[in-house]
């Protein structure tokens, strides 16, 4: 699949089927993600790969969006280091949720790309789902959870939707 035909393809797929996902399947997902732009080119971002059954069901006490990974064999929990970022400018403000976000997203298309159904739930910034996600996976305080990636093979199919709206362009100008 072409790159266009994934970003505009991709949609939140939240059924899957109870097939695991390949370990090749995951590293190419995390390859595409490391691969994402990042401000001063530092590269904040840690990845949790989690295929335990009762880790991915313990996130559906305390996550209120995550009952997909009841049946999902695998997700993928983006997170920031604070420790890998040098740049004071990068310290001082939030570019690392542009990154993550950014990394995020590169995974989403390649889940996509891949034949894998996917969808993002968000964790930070909120304060309980980072907490709670610290203390599942064992992350330091230094690590902020920032999303998780359900991921699977799909069991449902969703049609390609056109989410393009001309009245929300505008150039040069307002």
């Amino acid at each position: 699949m072409d790159a266009m035909e994934a970003i505009l393809s991709r949609r939140s797929i939240r059924k899957y089927t109870n097939q695991a996902v390949p370990e090749e399947m995951i590293k190419a997902l995390l390859v595409a993600a490391m691969s994402a732009p990042s401000a001063g080119d530092q590269r904040p971002w840690r990845f949790v790969v989690i295929d335990d059954r009762r880790i991915l069901d313990e996130i559906t006490t305390f996550h209120p969006y995550s009952a997909m990974l009841k049946e999902a064999p695998a997700a993928i929990l983006v997170c920031f280091d604070e420790q890998l970022v040098e740049l004071e400018v990068v310290k001082k403000d939030p570019w690392w949720v542009q990154d993550c976000s950014a990394a995020t997203e590169n995974l989403l298309i390649a889940a996509q790309a891949t034949g894998l159904g996917a969808v993002w739930l968000g964790v930070f910034p909120g304060d309980e789902r980072v907490v709670n996600f610290r203390k599942l996976v064992g992350a330091p305080d230094h690590i902020t959870p920032f999303s998780l990636i359900s991921l699977g093979f799909p069991a449902e199919q969703k049609p390609r939707e056109d989410r393009y709206d001309d009245s929300k362009v505008r150039y040069n100008r307002w």
